[in-house]
C-alpha cells in the first residue's frame, strides 16, 4: 500500500537498555508509537530489587503502553497484539531477543534495526566496546532491515563519528544513541517517500564484536601499552581492567600509556607516580586503582597505603 507522507506511521518500538532511549524519545514526536515491549524488570543490587529497564522508564514517563514478555518466539499473546495493531514498521534497539520469522514478516516496511557500527564492520552484540578496543578511529551507526541473520540484513543509512584517543564506551555510546535516534528519523521517512534504496551487506568485508566475557577486562601485560589502554577505554563499565598484587584481586580504574620502561607485569616507581611495564617496551601509567574489597584510591594513596617497590610484579 502506497502511504501519503502526511499519514504518520503506526509503530511498535522493541528495546532495553539506555542507547534505545533516545531513539524511543525521537519517534513519539513524528509517529504514531502504538506499543513498547521491553524486557522483564530485572533483580539489581545488593537486595535483588526488581529494577525497570531504561527503555521501560521512558515509556512511563511518555505514558506509553507497555508489554515485557519472557520470550518472543512462540509468544502467541504478543502475535496477536502486534497483529491487532497492524503496525508499519517495528523498530528494534538493544532489545537483546532475536526478532522470530513471524514479526519480520509482520510489517509493511520490515523490522528496523538501530546497530552501533558501521555494518558490516563489527557485528554482534558489542560493536561499540569491540571498536574502541581495537583501537578503531572511526564508528558510527547503522540502520538496518533485520533479517533472519545476525546483523547481515540490507542497510538503509549509515552515519560516521569519530573516537577520540580518550573516549570509553560509556561517552561513545550516548554519541552515537544520539545520532542514530535522528538517523532512524531520517530513516523512516524516507522508507515513507520511497527514497531509501537498501544495499545489501558485503559480507566478506564482515567483523564480529561478540558479547563480552569477565575475562576479556583481565589485563595482558604482554600486549603493547596502546593496546591495552584501548581495551580499558572499551570495556568500561564492564568488564572493566583487572590484574592481581601479591595474591589478590586489583582493579585499574584510571590509565594512561606512559615513555617509561620497566619489563612487562614489572611496576616502576618514581615518587607518587606508579607505572607497569608492558610488551614491546612499553609502559601504562596507573592513576587511580581499587584493591579487592577497597574503594578507589588514586596511585598516590596507593603508594602510600600499599608501599609498593619497584620490580615488584602485577598478574
Amino acid at each position: 500500500m502506497t502511504r501519503s507522507p502526511d499519514d504518520p506511521m503506526e509503530l511498535i518500538f522493541c528495546g532495553t537498555p539506555q542507547f534505545a532511549v533516545p531513539t524511543l524519545e525521537k519517534l513519539v514526536e513524528s509517529f504514531n508509537v502504538r506499543l513498547v515491549v521491553t524486557q522483564p524488570d530485572r533483580p539489581k543490587g545488593r537486595r535483588l530489587e526488581l529494577v525497570a529497564s531504561p527503555v521501560k522508564q521512558s515509556a512511563l514517563e511518555l505514558s506509553l503502553p507497555i508489554y515485557q514478555p519472557e520470550k518472543i518466539k512462540t509468544n502467541e499473546e504478543l502475535q496477536t497484539k502486534l497483529e491487532e495493531i497492524s503496525p508499519n514498521a517495528i523498530i528494534v534497539v538493544g532489545y537483546g531477543r532475536i526478532v522470530p520469522s513471524w514479526m519480520l514478516q509482520l510489517p509493511e516496511f520490515g523490522n528496523i534495526n538501530l546497530h552501533a557500527s558501521l555494518l558490516p564492520k563489527y557485528r554482534g552484540a558489542a560493536p561499540i566496546q569491540w571498536a574502541i578496543a581495537n583501537g578503531e578511529s572511526v564508528t558510527g551507526v547503522t540502520t538496518m532491515r533485520i533479517d533472519e541473520g545476525l546483523d547481515t540484513g540490507d542497510i538503509l543509512l549509515q552515519r560516521e563519528l569519530s573516537i577520540s584517543e580518550d573516549a570509553t564506551a560509556e561517552a561513545l555510546a550516548a554519541k552515537l544513541a544520539t545520532i542514530g535516534a535522528d538517523l532512524m528519523i531520517e530513516t523512516l521517512m524516507g522508507l515513507q517517500t520511497g527514497t531509501i534504496h537498501p544495499q545489501r551487506q558485503d559480507n566478506a568485508q564482515a567483523t564480529l564484536a561478540p558479547i563480552l566475557k569477565k575475562e576479556d577486562g583481565r589485563i595482558d601485560f604482554s600486549r603493547r601499552a596502546p593496546e591495552i589502554y584501548n581495551r580499558f577505554r572499551g570495556f568500561q563499565p564492564w568488564p572493566g581492567a583487572f590484574t592481581s598484587f601479591r595474591g589478590r584481586g586489583l582493579n585499574i580504574t584510571a590509565m594512561k600509556p606512559a615513555s617509561e620502561q620497566t619489563p612487562p607485569t614489572q611496576l616502576l616507581l618514581k615518587g607518587d607516580q606508579l607505572f607497569v611495564g608492558c610488551g614491546n617496551d612499553s609502559a601504562i601509567e596507573l592513576l587511580e586503582l581499587q584493591p579487592e574489597g577497597k574503594k578507589r584510591m588514586s596511585a598516590r594513596d596507593f603508594v602510600h597505603g600499599y608501599r609498593p617497590q619497584t620490580m615488584e610484579n602485577l598478574g
